[in-house]
């Protein structure tokens, strides 16, 4: 099911920081929002996932998103925020767990013991960590398992704020491929980055954001050029061509004022 937005208006600490949003997002692909800091990109993925009072609308389906109960929700939209947090010194497999919980209620033990949850361990590259103590993990490792919580819940919709951070790059990379997996397996996949490589490699779609507007929606090819790049972030750019796959945007300086 699509999930779109019409006319979305956020405000955050007296401050309008979304204006007039409408976009459609369709399911089995990957669309990256990039934007310079402050732009809204982590208010659009909030607003998106039901979490911020918004004027306008967010559908899923034919359902607004502000309508469904918060298990619900939960259930078709997962969200990972840019600091995820662990509060329990529980064990990875029982982290993954609670990503079933919308699906269950109460039920922790069911939870435990659904097969999603090693699905989503695999998804990730955390099964090995099973039994490890989340507080005895890296950051890179937390980071997976933290994406591999929301993944146990099977949504339709993954919107990830800045899902790479803390991963070296060798575990970027592998993340990245892991979610166009997901993607073409059917889900929709929302992530803002600020690598403009990385939004390369695996977007479908962009959409770019400058001061809480969208200047540009669509296919990466026809909007990640060196003259958006430098509309949006204020940078020279130009393509780097790569064999066999998408060329990648190349900062090399700062445009004059």
């Amino acid at each position: 099911m699509e999930l779109r937005l019409h006319q979305v208006h956020v405000r955050r600490g007296g401050h309008a920081v979304l204006g007039g949003v409408s976009a459609i997002f369709v399911p089995g692909r990957i669309t990256v929002v990039l934007g310079a800091n402050g732009a809204g990109k982590s208010s659009l993925l909030m607003a998106m996932a039901g979490l911020l009072p918004v004027r306008g609308a967010v559908m899923l389906g034919e359902q607004p998103v502000a309508a469904l109960d918060h298990r619900a929700r939960a259930r078709l939209i997962g969200y990972l925020p840019q600091d995820p947090a662990l509060h329990w010194n529980i064990s990875v497999a029982q982290a993954v767990a609670l990503g079933r919980l919308p699906h269950h209620a109460r039920l922790a033990h069911k939870a435990a013991h659904d097969p999603a949850v090693a699905r989503a361990m695999g998804q990730t590259g955390v099964a090995s960590l099973a039994d490890r103590l989340v507080d005895t993990l890296s950051g890179g490792e937390r980071a997976r398992v933290l994406l591999a919580r929301v993944l146990a819940g099977e949504p339709r919709w993954l919107l990830a704020d800045e899902p790479l951070a803390g991963l070296d790059p060798a575990h970027q990379v592998d993340l990245l491929d892991r979610l166009k997996a997901l993607a073409r397996a059917g889900t929709g996949v929302v992530l803002v980055l600020h690598d403009l490589a990385h939004a390369a490699r695996v977007a479908d779609d962009v959409l770019l954001l400058q001061r809480g507007q969208i200047v540009a929606h669509g296919p990466a090819d026809s909007w990640l050029t060196p003259a958006m790049i430098g509309q949006v972030f204020g940078v020279a750019a130009h393509l780097h061509p790569v064999p066999g796959g998408r060329a990648l945007p190349v900062v090399t300086g700062r445009l004059a004022d």
